[in-house]
């Protein structure tokens, strides 16, 4: 019988945190379950640790049964869709008299379809706020290419003085009371990070795009000062829409975690100035996919005033 170290123990506790709506118990439960013998199915892990469905489900739904028991996100919540809230009282006696698992319903084994891997990602965003597959922007990359826009690692490698397009997701909205006015933006994409000067004649022009944009493209100039490198914004461009589409693509490059801190939700921050436009805003971080059951990829910007 295979027990796991407490350096294992502390990952699972770790990993089990950025699972949205699992509660601390039911995590508790499911290492302590764990510690004597890995599990071997979804049922499994239901009979030994006493968790809902429910809690089961939002481990399906943020990957969690890839690791080890290969079950990928679908197939994990097509096996628990045959769990009850409680096990029966006769296949539960069986089980434990027999010391062995035994399914309430025997079904034939379904094969899903994998999802693609575009899809797999807005998954990972919607329930644990980052993913390790492959970067967003990435997806995108071809069409981006086609348009003429670099990557951003490509942007800081420039001249100073060089004009260029570049895009991201936006990560960083910072307009210091000190600075007069000049708003600082971070993007990145899956080569790296932008700091891109926003001066506020631009900002007032473009304030819509500059507060709701979960993606941006912008055209500028480099500025160089020894190490110090920024692309100075002349037009800014909402590719929010081209994000969207992540679902529905296949392919990409990299692998990429997206840390968020308490820190960066601001609950009384900026945002499009209402007399723009009586229609009420559209939320920076709430990507809308129409042909998914779960439909906002979440890019937590982080927006400092």
């Amino acid at each position: 019988m295979k027990r796991i170290g407490n350096s294992d123990r502390f990952a699972v506790r770790l990993g089990m945190r950025v699972v949205r709506g699992l509660s601390t118990n039911d995590a508790a439960r499911i290492i302590l379950a764990r510690a004597e013998q890995p599990f071997v199915s979804a049922d499994d892990m239901w009979r030994r640790s006493g968790v809902s469905p429910s809690s089961l489900v939002k481990l399906a739904e943020a990957d969690a049964f890839l690791p080890s028991l290969q079950l990928e996100r679908r197939q994990a919540l097509w096996d628990i869709k045959a769990l009850r809230d409680e096990p029966l009282e006769l296949w539960a006696a069986a089980a434990e008299r027999e010391a062995k698992v035994i399914a309430e319903i025997q079904e034939p084994d379904v094969a899903l379809k994998s999802m693609i891997e575009g899809r797999e990602v807005v998954e990972d965003y919607s329930h644990t706020g980052l993913t390790l597959r492959a970067h967003p922007v990435s997806f995108l990359r071809k069409d981006l290419d086609r348009k003429g826009i670099v990557t951003c690692a490509e942007a800081m490698g420039q001249r100073d003085g060089r004009w260029l397009w570049t895009a991201g997701l936006v990560l960083v909205r910072q307009r210091p009371g000190s600075a007069k006015g000049v708003m600082f933006l971070t993007l990145e994409d899956e080569s790296g990070i932008v700091n891109a000067v926003v001066w506020p004649s631009l900002f007032e022009r473009q304030r819509r795009v500059l507060m709701t944009a979960s993606m941006m493209a912008i055209n500028g100039r480099i500025q160089r000062e020894g190490e110090v490198v920024h692309l100075v914004a002349q037009r800014l461009f909402d590719f929010s829409t081209d994000l969207a589409s992540v679902g529905s693509r296949d392919g990409g490059l990299g692998d990429f975690p997206l840390p968020h801190g308490r820190g960066d939700q601001v609950k009384h921050g900026g945002g499009p100035d209402p007399r723009d436009n009586p229609k009420p805003a559209v939320q920076a971080r709430d990507i809308y996919i129409p042909d998914l059951h779960i439909d906002n990829l979440k890019i937590k910007s982080r927006n400092f005033h």
